[in-house]
């Protein structure tokens, strides 16, 4: 039998840090830290990982985090944001004479043709160079520099920005597992980065 499937889908995943699930620093640490984490994350596949656009380390929640005041931005503010990027991107289309049904499908970044992307996610001078300088040391796979360059774009559109700056790829390359040494050179880690700085 053959059994066809829309090909769009959204994949939200979520795992452990190590195999005991404790992992990290701090009181009651993963005692085979970082090797543990490392062992078990590598269980799943560059190329695996390489089609997942953004990956976030979450630490565990203390107490001190529960006292925390509620963060000025939440669900509804964050919704308005998208809201806004959304209309943007459509916009861009629209303004850039595009068909209006071409326009609306690919109005998500996600969706966006390659042609589409080079026009409007092209990153300024200084953005290009840091992404040249994650692909030739090897934390960027072709499908990875276009992933990041619609991140990027997504970003900037989130930030309220027309063009994708410096600090846009760079935030996007956070997410793409993809960190900065302390020579300022990309490194690819086998163990999600935390905060790199950039």
């Amino acid at each position: 039998a053959h059994v066809r499937y829309p090909a769009r889908f959204q994949l939200v995943a979520a795992m452990n840090p190590c195999r005991c699930g404790i992992g990290g620093g701090g009181k009651g640490a993963c005692g085979k830290a970082p090797r543990c984490q490392r062992d078990y994350q590598n269980r799943i596949s560059g190329p695996m990982f390489d089609r997942i656009d953004l990956t976030v380390e979450t630490p565990p929640v203390t107490a001190a985090d529960m006292a925390l005041p509620p963060p000025a931005e939440g669900t509804a503010e964050a919704s308005a944001r998208v809201l806004a990027a959304r209309a943007m991107q459509e916009d861009r289309l629209r303004a850039a004479g595009i068909d209006p049904d071409t326009a609306r499908d690919q109005a998500v970044n996600a969706r966006a043709s390659g042609e589409t992307l080079d026009r409007f996610a092209t990153p300024d001078d200084a953005g290009r160079a840091l992404l040249m300088r994650a692909g030739a040391a090897g934390g960027l796979t072709a499908r990875g520099w276009t992933r990041t360059l619609r991140l990027a774009r997504t970003i900037a559109d989130l930030d309220g920005y027309d063009g994708v700056l410096r600090r846009h790829i760079a935030e996007a390359l956070v997410y793409r597992r993809t960190t900065v040494g302390p020579q300022g050179d990309f490194e690819r880690q086998p163990v999600r980065p935390e905060a790199p700085a950039y």
